[in-house]
């Protein structure tokens, strides 16, 4: 879209926004009664043949201004009746709504109008939605945005582009919008909202940009090439976030070496592309100063807890999972359905040498005291490998392996009634250490088909 100047009118440049509006297109325009609004519906319906769509118009009536917004209603709705335009309108409660759900009253109105808006979008078979918001919308975004410490995503402002919605004025300043309207003689209506200062979009509107303009009368187009050239550093950040992921995130976790070696910038959008709830700039320096350490650790944000753990972040791991315990007994197979696998249990005589060491085990009949179980670690558990000269408890032996903390809670430990007799994986105990000649619990360990 192109602002008017010198009393130009206001065009569309059809090649530019045949991207936004192909031929045939189905376009609902949002129409409150105000001045953007009805200069973009009446903008939309003159140039419809030439950019062969069709225009449609939904009012959203909030309920919260009483007989005034009941009169913002009936006027968008004669318009439209008069100049045959296809009008869907929704009265809503803004306020039942908002106290519902514990919301401000912009944020409960915002979400229930884009709702009916795509409702109605979607039941005339729309494929575009226009909303008008304008180059002065788009300075005083950036600049609430700016209040409240947001970073590049906030300072780019109102998106040209959000899905199934577009805003072909973001270009034009009200000042022009309110001279196509007199030269177009198109009427409007006023909201007494717009006027108070209860919200604070209104505050900024009405003491903080006058004075902006004062230092610089083309502000509202200025703050449009700070939020464009935000939204290109956004979106180039964000897409190295993207890659990094795609490239080394597991599903579960990435490499602490690699994510050191990131930009700060690009890191933290890697932490918040992947925590559920939005972080701030403080959570997300002390996530990057947790990455240079080498010990467990943990950092518990909003919905997620994550975990740093030999040389990888986890995401994720609040819940542990660990083994219940299970009774093997001989002649029968035993399911560890947490970690994916089965025990085969049998008695036999041990007479051939066993390759897959850690696979299967050999435990000395005599040696085994009461019954045999299975089970996750339990804290103190110790072991004497056998054919080493000592004792380890399995927390060094674990460690000694490199194993995060999840593959300890599902690494099986067999025990009996005297303590623990093999780890599955990396020792049996000495003392059920068999010989060729003796009789065996032999038990097999496979992966679940």
């Amino acid at each position: 879209m192109a602002p008017a100047k010198n009393g130009e009118k206001m065009t569309i440049d059809i090649g530019k926004e045949r991207e936004l509006l192909p031929r045939g297109t189905r376009l609902l325009c949002a129409v409150s009664g105000g001045a953007d609004s009805m200069c973009l519906l009446h903008l939309m319906k003159s140039r419809a043949a030439e950019l062969e769509i069709q225009v449609f118009a939904a009012h959203y009536e909030h309920g919260l201004r009483g007989e005034e917004s009941l009169r913002d209603c009936a006027f968008v709705e004669n318009w439209c009746r008069e100049k045959g335009v296809l009008c869907v309108s929704a009265h809503g409660d803004v306020r039942a709504f908002a106290k519902e759900k514990g919301m401000g009253l912009e944020e409960a109105a915002r979400e229930l109008r884009y709702a009916f808006l795509q409702k109605t979008a979607a039941e005339l078979g729309c494929t575009r939605i226009a909303t008008a918001h304008n180059a002065d919308d788009n300075a005083e975004t950036l600049l609430f945005n700016l209040c409240r410490g947001s970073g590049a995503a906030g300072l780019r402002g109102i998106p040209p582009v959000r899905g199934n919605i577009i805003r072909p004025l973001l270009r034009c300043t009200r000042a022009e919008i309110e001279e196509y309207l007199r030269e177009n003689h198109v009427p409007h209506v006023e909201d007494s909202s717009n006027a108070g200062e209860e919200y604070s979009r209104n505050r900024i509107r009405h003491r903080v940009t006058p004075v902006l303009r004062e230092i610089n009368p083309a502000f509202s187009s200025a703050a449009l090439r700070t939020a464009e050239l935000m939204r290109r550093d956004e979106d180039c950040l964000s897409a190295m976030a993207e890659a990094f992921i795609r490239e080394n995130f597991d599903g579960e976790s990435l490499p602490l070496a690699k994510l050191r070696a990131l930009h700060p910038a690009v890191a933290g959008r890697v932490f918040r592309r992947l925590c559920p709830e939005t972080l701030s700039l403080e959570q997300v320096d002390g996530l990057l100063e947790k990455t240079a350490g080498s010990e467990l650790a943990f950092a518990d944000l909003p919905g997620i807890r994550l975990r740093f753990e030999q040389g990888r972040l986890y995401f994720g791991q609040g819940e542990k999972t660990r083994l219940p315990e299970r009774v093997i007994v001989p002649g029968t197979v035993t399911h560890i359905p947490e970690a994916g696998l089965k025990i085969r249990a049998g008695i036999e005589i041990f007479s051939e040498e066993i390759h897959s060491k850690f696979k299967t085990y050999l435990f000395k009949c005599e040696s085994i005291c009461g019954n045999i179980t299975c089970a996750s670690r339990r804290p103190g558990d110790k072991i004497s490998p056998a054919g080493r000269n000592c004792t380890k408890s399995l927390k060094n032996l674990f460690l000694e392996a490199g194993m995060t903390q999840r593959e300890r809670d599902l690494t099986p430990v067999i025990r009996d009634e005297k303590g623990v007799i093999a780890v599955c994986g990396l020792a049996v105990d000495r003392r059920c250490e068999a010989k060729p000649g003796d009789k065996v619990l032999r038990l097999d360990i496979e992966r679940e088909n």
